[in-house]
């Protein structure tokens, strides 16, 4: 393992940002701040931070409508991402974008997506441009287990192996796509076997362990970097939440969702990092801190900007 023990508290720093940030968005759209639909990713943060420990800055990103947690990893100021949840001028989209659409290309932010797949093509056509640019910059697409059963992600999988793009293909398996169990739609048991038919190397991986995605993605990253071509990961993570704001989840049990909350990655792996990697619980105190005034200052950057102006409505968009 190439990480130190800074790298490890960074991680563990981001993971609770953005556990933080969700638990805020939850409470902003219970008040009436945040309107529309709202998808916490609270219980998948591992995910977005492992993987996106392995990337560069200029690496492109797709994500899904639950993709708060990869945009800030991947580089989103947090301050300017609540800003857009809150409909004012100085979010990461004007404003113009809400939950479902972060979009910033000065990190390789290509855009959350709110339809099912449909970041998988333009993270291909990414990676694609990456190659005829002559540029070692991968590209990396964050889906949920829903969208293995999309065809234009199945056309993405195909083209990516065709043209032996420099992609990974990163799959969220929560077990459920929406409300339904994913068991239900597939005949099989690991999504990952489906790269095999496209012939595209894939691997399983625990969701709940940051150190294990980074180093599978760094992995993939690496072989995509090299001319390898396309990888596909899928990472075994759960949401402890429901679909958005509003569901009932009458479609799993208590007892489920508190055999996952007892593995909850926020309060193992800092114990985690005492117990294996000599971090001191004076470490992690600080760390935790230091998200606290972080998140404090998102608050009051985003509460205090301003609305966007009744002019600005037909700026940025195509005519």
């Amino acid at each position: 393992m190439n990480l130190d023990k800074r790298d490890l508290l960074q991680m563990y720093k981001m993971m609770l940002l953005i556990r933080r940030f969700e638990e805020q968005c939850v409470e902003f759209y219970k008040n009436g701040e945040i309107r529309g639909s709202l998808h916490p990713c609270i219980g998948q943060e591992a995910t977005a931070v492992g993987a996106c420990y392995a990337l560069r800055k200029d690496d492109y990103l797709t994500c899904t409508y639950r993709g708060h947690g990869q945009a800030l990893d991947k580089g989103l100021d947090p301050k300017e991402a609540m800003a857009e949840l809150l409909g004012r001028s100085t979010g990461c989209s004007k404003g113009k974008g809400g939950s479902m659409h972060f979009t910033d290309p000065d990190v390789g932010l290509l855009g959350e997506n709110a339809i099912v797949g449909a970041g998988a093509p333009i993270a291909v056509g990414a990676a694609l441009s990456a190659q005829l640019d002559g540029i070692d910059r991968v590209s990396i697409t964050f889906f949920g287990d829903g969208a293995v059963n999309q065809g234009a992600f199945a056309e993405a999988l195909n083209l990516a192996a065709v043209w032996n793009a420099p992609i990974i293909f990163f799959c969220e398996n929560n077990l459920y796509s929406e409300m339904t169990p994913i068991a239900d739609m597939v005949n099989i048991e690991q999504l990952a076997d489906r790269a095999a038919g496209f012939g595209i190397p894939a691997v399983t991986v625990d969701g709940y362990d940051p150190v294990a995605l980074y180093e599978a993605t760094l992995a993939a990253v690496d072989r995509a970097r090299s001319g390898g071509g396309p990888t596909f990961i899928e990472a075994m993570t759960y949401r402890l939440v429901g679909h958005m704001i509003g569901d009932t989840e009458p479609y799993r049990t208590q007892e489920e969702v508190a055999e996952w909350r007892a593995r909850d990655p926020i309060h193992a792996f800092p114990q985690r990092l005492v117990d294996e990697f000599g971090v001191s619980q004076a470490e992690i105190e600080a760390a935790q801190a230091e998200v606290e005034a972080q998140m404090a200052e998102v608050v009051r950057f985003a509460l205090d900007s301003p609305w966007p102006s009744a002019d600005e409505i037909a700026q940025d968009i195509f005519a």
